[in-house]
């Protein structure tokens, strides 16, 4: 829309774990109705920033605005699954029923948008034929699928997605793929963060982090020679004609703030936003 605000606006942003810096000063702002890319070595702030995007971390100084937090049920944030309790009693349809709360409440009545908004989400993540399994039963490409499926169901203005494909199989990085690329067509704004430089490449504009914003703007420009390697060092090396990210994201490679960001950053949690 013309004239609009952004869907992400931080001015002077710093983030941080009590003493522990995640993301100093940072000045940057996302289109509404884009896809944007996080990106940057782990523990580079990545995950602090959509967690401070969700409402979930304060800024330790300077702001953030995100105009979809003033609609309840307005931001959605998935984050990167491992494991789930066994003795959480969750099945499938349930966790991404969670995500019609902020629209109803917990105890309010299931209208029929809400049972349309569900079963839309399972189909699009191929997992309605799961609806009734455990949610602990599932594999782990299974389960993200899962959580991707409630931030859908959320219907937000604001997707906010943690890594949502890193190792994960071929089929549910496509279904994850071509659900943020129908977000994006839909007019909504969708915040991934990613270690894949290909995937990075898909986005409208990249936030290349290292615990500070070392580039913004359009892939072309960011995902260049001298940004990646001040943000990477080593660990980006050229073949061919183009540039390899030698990146493990189960790994910390953080400088000593590292530890800060991954300590919050991955753990799963059905609830939404």
């Amino acid at each position: 829309m013309s004239g609009a605000p952004p869907a992400l606006r931080a001015t002077d942003l710093t983030l941080a774990y009590g003493p522990h810096p995640a993301l100093g000063a940072a000045t940057f702002s996302v289109a509404r109705g884009s896809l944007a890319a996080l990106i940057g070595p782990n523990g580079s702030g990545k995950s602090s920033v959509l967690r401070a995007a969700a409402g979930l971390l304060a800024p330790a100084s300077g702001t953030l605005e995100v105009p979809a937090r003033a609609r309840r049920g307005g931001v959605a944030l998935v984050l990167q699954t491992t494991e789930v309790d066994a003795a959480l009693p969750l099945t499938v349809r349930e966790a991404v029923t969670m995500a019609r709360y902020p629209h109803r409440g917990v105890v309010g009545r299931m209208r029929a948008a809400d049972r349309e908004a569900v079963a839309t989400a399972l189909a699009r993540m191929g997992v309605d034929d799961l609806a009734g399994r455990q949610l602990h039963e599932l594999s782990g490409g299974q389960r993200q699928r899962v959580l991707v499926a409630q931030g859908l169901a959320q219907e937000a203005d604001l997707l906010l997605l943690d890594e949502p494909v890193t190792g994960l199989d071929v089929v549910s990085r496509r279904l994850i793929d071509r659900a943020v690329d129908e977000e994006r067509a839909a007019g909504r704004t969708v915040v991934v963060s990613t270690h894949d430089l290909a995937d990075a490449h898909r986005a409208d504009q990249v936030l290349l982090l290292a615990n500070r914003v070392v580039a913004s703007g359009p892939p072309a420009e960011v995902l260049v020679d001298a940004p990646l390697r001040e943000a990477y060092g080593g660990r980006i090396v050229p073949l061919g004609d183009e540039l390899v990210l030698l990146d493990d994201p189960h790994h910390d490679h953080g400088a000593g703030h590292g530890h800060a960001d991954d300590a919050h950053d991955h753990h799963p949690d059905p609830r939404p936003t």
